[in-house]
């Protein structure tokens, strides 16, 4: 309490949260919808809050019965603090992969709204994707699709919820929270690099919230510390100063609970009707509904990019879908301004042959086909490679993605600086 009160006294500010991977959230516990709300009030008023947190992991996400509690009795608590001229703030923290927040956690804020409560965010824990990060991406990288995901997400729960938040309000209404340095997966390492990415885009697109796991873990481990792949709860795992990313982190995010709490949801006027594309604008090809797109497309769909996940044809690239495996694209960001149709990478003149009707083709032999090349799924004689895009699976021939031409044009490359 003593420290708490010193915090206070120098104008910091406090937010209490409930729940957490290895604790049980209030409501999973005390079923009495009363003592619920007692218990809740008591922490309030104990400490002088103005915001609360509900941290939701594990059982205490995925108990039906103890979400209905939980929202029916937080509904009613920020509606009596509002009646008598107090504030309440309540944000949800929530686990998320790169492909945004999980069924459970949607669902999650789904109630949370149709209880009636004014959410003032979801706070995502952009660490620990395990299988879910693709080999390769750095902890930033996939934290900046999960919080793109969260954020598609949010825009479609607040629609369904009959409330209408362009895309200004709702980044604002969501929240990061890396764990710096090492994180439980052994392989996972987020750098100060990764903070400094991570600021710079949560600047840019005005995100409400920067937090990270945790405070007393942000100064390297000492000499005696053997093993720093094995997480500390007092140190980071990785060599860099003491508050390196308590700075990083917190550049430009210099409002407080207080500020937030006081903040009520209102509804921005209707979205404007989507413009029309403009191919001499727009760094990819526009989507048609009538073309085809292999796995690593990218295409432009109502001033945003999207990368095809697997073959498709048909399938609304802004379909309102609140799972990514939903939908065969992948959102990648807004058309920037002065964009302009980026050029296709091509094989030199003579990498392969041109197609022939009379030729025989084995497994695995390339050909080029009006300045594509194709790659051949089995032995076949007389089939064009122009069937592929409109029945991909009954075809001998694929394309190949402009990111396989490139790794061919540098091998090329690399082919003849060894010469």
């Amino acid at each position: 309490d003593r420290r708490i009160a010193r915090l206070q006294q120098q104008n910091g500010r406090v937010a209490i949260s409930f729940g957490g991977a290895l604790n049980h959230e209030l409501s999973l516990k005390c079923t009495d919808k009363e003592k619920l709300l007692s218990a809740y009030q008591a922490v309030i008023d104990r400490y002088n809050i103005d915001t609360i947190d509900l941290d939701l992991e594990n059982v205490s996400l995925t108990d039906h019965d103890a979400a209905t509690r939980r929202a029916e009795v937080i509904a009613e608590l920020q509606n009596k603090r509002r009646s008598e001229g107090k504030s309440l703030a309540v944000w949800l923290t929530l686990p998320v992969a790169p492909q945004g927040l999980t069924v459970d956690g949607t669902d999650a804020v789904a109630q949370i709204l149709a209880s009636g409560i004014d959410l003032s965010g979801v706070n995502a824990m952009t660490m620990d994707y395990g299988a879910s990060k693709e080999s390769g991406k750095t902890m930033f990288e996939a934290s900046k699709q999960a919080l793109i995901e969260t954020h598609r997400q949010l825009g479609i729960l607040y629609s369904n919820a009959d409330i209408n938040l362009n895309s200004t309000s709702l980044w604002k209404k969501i929240g990061a929270t890396p764990m710096i340095g090492q994180n439980d997966i052994r392989d996972e390492i987020f750098t100060l690099d990764d903070a400094n990415k991570l600021n710079d885009f949560g600047s840019s697109v005005g995100l409400g919230r920067m937090s990270m796991w945790s405070a007393n873990r942000d100064l390297p481990c000492g000499e005696n510390y053997v093993d720093i792949k094995l997480v500390s709860d007092a140190c980071s795992g990785i060599a860099e100063p003491k508050f390196s990313f308590s700075k990083v982190l917190s550049k430009g995010f210099d409002g407080n609970f207080t500020q937030n709490s006081m903040l009520v949801t209102t509804e921005d006027e209707q979205t404007k009707v989507h413009e029309m594309d403009n191919p001499e604008k727009s760094p990819y090809q526009i989507w048609d509904e009538a073309g085809t797109y292999l796995e690593g497309v990218k295409i432009v769909w109502h001033g945003n990019v999207y990368e095809s996940k697997w073959w498709t044809r048909g399938d609304l690239p802004d379909n309102p879908v609140l799972q990514s495996w939903e939908t065969p694209w992948k959102l990648i960001g807004p058309v920037l301004n002065n964009e302009q149709p980026i050029e296709q990478v091509k094989l030199p003149d003579g990498t392969y042959p041109e197609w022939s009707g009379d030729d025989k083709y084995e497994a695995g032999d390339f050909v080029l086909f009006d300045d594509t090349p194709y790659r051949a799924k089995w032995w076949n004689q007389g089939e064009s490679p122009a069937q592929s895009s409109s029945n991909a699976d009954a075809s001998p021939w694929v394309s190949l993605t402009q990111k396989q031409v490139q790794e061919i044009i540098d091998n090329i490359s690399i082919d003849e600086d060894k010469k």
